[in-house]
């Protein structure tokens, strides 16, 4: 099959069978396909499309965003994770305004200059909002063009992502840039997924390499594997008689950069020397662990909570400290994990009297 029979018979597929109701689709600015091409990174259609419509309802363009509190960018990708894409996005839409008068620009080198855009967002916001040939190279577009080629080898390394651009670009057709980039990712997310592809469903099944040598299962190679370490920390829930949680911003840098969490500490002790220097202690609990896993370890936080207390300290004095009522919470930017650890918190009755301190 040529390169322009798959285009071809993938854009008469999208034509059937593509999804075409997708909020960023209505309309197709500039802004909304970046948006949603960040916020599609590493995570599902299904996942991202309340948080897509919520954040344009709050800020609806690239100057909305740029003049946003980061607080509030936070606040609105909260529980989608991958928080540094937030911070990217707030940062590539001050440079906007800056640079290109607050809107996206027309240009690969200027878009890649951004914070947060690599070469396959930078095509992608180019081929759907301009309709400009571009190519793009996400996971679903690498395991399509994987499978299709036959090429093996992990697709994060370089010699292997070179190999698979090159095929990229070799299908794209000279109109409907943006349908047809849609058309791809469409594929790889419905029919060719990761286990057990649909390939009956396929409109270029029958020029696909590793359907004819059986090699659907083996590619893309995957990633080689690697045990995830594991780390330990141990976190203060101090609630007090009005019921509000104090709570604390991340340092600017590292994980869960500049959201507000809950102080740490390296131990149980620590943590309750932690909590007697912020509040007057009434009983306390220990909570059941939190596992979380990021893509590179595993976290285990060891909550220890205390309810009824008195804070000591004057938390005007620190910006990075504030006491806040669950009701706020919605307001700021809170890592998913500890949203949930609160909340499972609140639905757990207070500790009985004698209880350890």
């Amino acid at each position: 099959m040529s390169a322009d029979a798959f285009a071809t018979r993938l854009l008469a597929w999208f034509d059937r069978s593509g999804r075409h109701d997708l909020p960023w689709q209505h309309p197709r600015t500039p802004y909304r396909v970046w948006l949603s091409e960040i916020m599609l990174q590493q995570t599902q259609v299904a996942v991202v499309v309340p948080y897509f419509e919520r954040f344009v309802a709050a800020l609806p363009d690239v100057r909305a965003l740029a003049s946003a509190p980061q607080d509030e960018v936070l606040a609105l990708w909260s529980g989608l994770g991958y928080y540094a894409r937030a911070r990217n996005l707030h940062a590539a839409a001050r440079a906007c305004v800056e640079l290109h008068g607050g809107d996206l620009p027309r240009d690969f080198a200027a878009l890649l200059a951004l914070p947060g855009i690599g070469r396959s967002t930078a095509g992608a916001i180019l081929s759907q909002a301009w309709g400009d040939r571009f190519p793009i190279l996400d996971g679903n577009v690498k395991r399509v063009l994987a499978r299709w080629h036959g090429v093996g080898g992990w697709p994060g390394q370089p010699a292997v992502e070179r190999v698979l651009w090159a095929h990229a670009a070799s299908h794209l057709p000279d109109a409907r840039m943006a349908d047809y980039t849609q058309a791809q990712m469409d594929l790889g997310a419905t029919v060719c997924v990761r286990h057990a592809p649909h390939c009956l469903l396929c409109p270029v099944a029958d020029g696909c390499t590793a359907r004819r040598e059986g090699r659907t299962a083996e590619l893309p190679t995957p990633r080689p594997g690697k045990a995830l370490p594991e780390r330990q920390t141990h976190m203060v829930v101090l609630e007090d008689d009005q019921g509000r949680i104090l709570l604390q911003r991340r340092p600017p840098i590292g994980i869960w950069a500049a959201l507000w969490s809950l102080p740490e500490a390296g131990d149980a002790h620590a943590a309750h020397a932690l909590a007697d220097s912020h509040a007057r202690l009434a009983c306390g609990e220990a909570l059941a662990p939190v596992p979380h896993g990021f893509s590179h370890y595993r976290l285990l936080i060891h909550p220890h909570r205390w309810r009824g207390v008195t804070p000591r300290t004057r938390v005007g004095d620190n910006d990075d400290l504030r006491w806040v009522p669950p009701a706020a919470f919605d307001a700021i930017g809170l890592p998913a994990p500890i949203r949930r650890l609160l909340d499972a918190a609140a639905q757990r009755p207070s500790p009985a009297p004698g209880a350890t301190r």
